[in-house]
């Protein structure tokens, strides 16, 4: 449970700063290199290495060398652990709702 429970925290902490969704978004279509991920912000290499390393730790990409480049794909499973935590509370809320819908169709 705690492996799971830090799997999910780095995943949420990965995914709270916008410029990481918009790294995991470009590299969801296709692989790319570090070099091909820096060029679409403002900030340096060693700003979007920092970024990535957080998305490798949180295990939202994989890297691998092909030559002198690092190219940066994305690794489904931690979304589906995450998208797993989420629909618990997703089925959770809506029988909540439900019955809270029973209940108010019933008093009147």
């Amino acid at each position: 449970m705690v492996e799971y429970a830090f799997s999910l925290d780095s995943t949420f902490g990965a995914l709270a700063d916008p410029t990481r969704r918009d790294i995991l978004r470009r590299v969801s279509s296709a692989e790319l290199s570090i070099s091909q991920i820096a060029r679409n912000y403002n900030l340096t290499f060693a700003a979007v290495s920092k970024h990535l390393k957080v998305l490798e730790k949180a295990r939202l990409i994989t890297k691998r060398k092909q030559g002198k480049e690092q190219l940066v794909s994305l690794a489904p499973q931690a979304f589906a652990d995450a998208t797993q935590y989420l629909e618990w509370y997703r089925q959770f809320w809506e029988q909540r709702l439900d019955a809270l819908d029973s209940y108010l169709k019933s008093s009147n």
